[in-house]
């Protein structure tokens, strides 16, 4: 079984891209656009809940609220890396 590193902390950007750091010092890009058209995700479209992000305990994914939540292994596997600054996300 694969594992995959948990994330320490999100930040939500404009355009709908989230900036997320995971314990192994990587951080990855992730656009949500495509998401928004999907109808368990187009309450994302509305920057106030977007910017709600929150990482969930143990770092296994991203949450918004109970309905609306990224894993870990998605935000890992279709992000794409970046050397962008982690210090808006402290």
């Amino acid at each position: 079984m694969h594992t995959f590193p948990k994330i320490i902390k999100v930040a939500p950007l404009p355009d709908k891209k989230l900036m997320v750091l995971f314990d192994n010092g990587t951080t990855r890009m992730y656009e949500c656009n495509r998401l928004l058209q999907r109808p368990e995700f187009s309450l994302l479209k509305e920057d106030a809940l977007f910017k709600s992000v929150k990482v969930d305990i143990g770092g296994y994914g991203i949450s918004w609220n109970d309905d609306m939540d990224i894993s870990e292994y998605e935000l890992w596997t279709n992000g794409t890396e970046t050397d962008a600054c982690i210090a808006p996300l402290q």
